[in-house]
């Protein structure tokens, strides 16, 4: 129970949000096999992992990252210059695939089942 847990709390700290998932339904599963008075601690660790994978969409979860993002650009004092992409522009557009010349096909319906055409070479 005790792996479970910590995967979990790993998957939530990459942001896996899939595996965060599996990994609490796994722990949560072993923790009410086994009887309440024996795993109270990992319990405990369980609500908080629980509570960190629910906040990770909220409304509370972004106001706490926009706060950290004006810290941090307040401490910065000055702009970096803006960078230059015009590699990144002329790799971005990829060139067409080239056609292909099929030359003048004939298909013969009246083989494929849909009755005898009119059109002879």
């Amino acid at each position: 129970m005790q792996q479970a847990i910590s995967l979990a709390n790993m998957a939530i700290n990459k942001k896996n949000w899939s595996a965060a998932r599996y990994a609490l339904s796994r722990a949560r599963v072993l923790a009410d096999a086994l009887p309440a008075n024996v795993v109270v601690p990992e319990r405990e660790r369980l609500a908080a992992a629980r509570k960190r994978f629910a906040a990770r969409n909220t409304p509370a979860a972004k106001k706490v990252k926009q706060a950290k993002a004006a810290a941090a650009k307040r401490a910065g004092g000055k702009k970096p210059a803006p960078k230059k992409s015009t590699a990144k522009k002329a790799a971005a557009q990829p060139k067409p695939a080239p056609v292909r010349d099929l030359g003048d096909r004939f298909i013969n319906r009246a083989a494929l089942g849909y009755g005898p055409t009119n059109e002879k070479r």
